[in-house]
């Protein structure tokens, strides 16, 4: 875990649960991509940098999540270099509290103040206002998050951050979060007509092949929408759509889980709706979902 690998003349990536990638443009111009779950990568991520005799000129995060920021404030402390990110993934960066709020759809109980859904707070710039070495670019890749982005180095290697899945997470847990369908669908054909000569996604192998990987993703996404069709062929309140897909799944219940799956399970029927497969029906006090036949 942590292993530090060369997949190019100057491209590395940190093999851990959150891949990160690493771009060398000189010796004193280092750059990291995302930053690992906790200030505990922060410290191993720091160590490698000092065995090598690097030297951070940026740090690039691809979108906000906790596993891909949470590095950020103990490296930007010992750093001397700045974090770029694109759009909403500033705001979330420097006020990480927006997340598990935006999961629950409220104030976060103390529960959900945790490292999982919540890292410390760090300071972001726009990276559009980053001068990347020549041969280095970043693509937006919306659906899994709101700004997400990609990186590709000058080595023709992209590192995709969160945009699709491995196979093996796909049929073990089945629904990975989703903010919105639509675009996640866009940003896999997206993915399809990207050329390199090698794709590295945040949680899944290495692949020349990215097309086979976002054919099982697309395939998994669709699968899902028929489960909810079918699920809601009965109208239904949202957490009884929500316990059918928990026992669909055989899905594991906890606090975070119920406001991953479930948020990730509105973004669904959100998706539904919008594509005029579902509706919705109030019926006294009580929200009904249901399949338009």
């Amino acid at each position: 875990m942590y292993e530090l690998i060369q997949v190019g003349e100057n491209t590395f990536y940190i093999d851990c649960p959150a891949k990160m990638g690493i771009y060398r443009a000189g010796d004193d111009e280092v750059y990291l991509i995302d930053s690992g779950n906790d200030k505990d990568a922060g410290r191993k991520i720091d160590k490698i940098f000092k065995e090598k005799g690097w030297k951070a000129a940026a740090i690039i995060n691809t979108h906000s999540n906790a596993d891909h920021i949470g590095g950020n404030k103990l490296l930007l402390d010992r750093w001397n270099c700045s974090a770029y990110s694109l759009g909403t993934e500033r705001y979330f960066t420097e006020r990480p509290i927006l997340e598990p709020s935006f999961l629950y759809g409220g104030y976060p109980c103390a529960p959900l103040r945790n490292k999982f859904l919540m890292a410390q707070a760090s300071e972001a710039k726009d990276i559009r206002d980053l001068a990347l070495p020549e041969g280095m670019e970043y693509i937006e890749l919306p659906g899994h998050y709101f700004d997400m982005i990609g990186i590709k180095t000058p080595d023709d290697v992209w590192f995709l951050a969160d945009c699709m899945s491995g196979e093996n997470i796909i049929e073990k847990y089945h629904l990975s979060f989703i903010y919105d369908v639509r675009a996640y669908l866009k940003t896999l054909d997206l993915a399809d007509s990207l050329e390199g000569k090698l794709f590295i996604p945040a949680h899944a192998e290495p692949t020349e092949r990215i097309a086979d990987l976002s054919a099982a993703n697309r395939k998994k996404i669709f699968e899902i929408c028929e489960t909810l069709l079918g699920i809601i062929e009965t109208p239904l309140i949202f957490e009884e759509i929500l316990e059918k897909v928990f026992l669909h799944f055989d899905l594991t219940m906890d606090f975070n889980q119920y406001v991953l799956i479930g948020s990730t399970v509105r973004s669904y029927l959100s998706y539904l709706y919008d594509e005029g497969k579902a509706m919705t029906e109030v019926c006294g006090a009580r929200m009904l979902w249901s399949r338009i036949k």
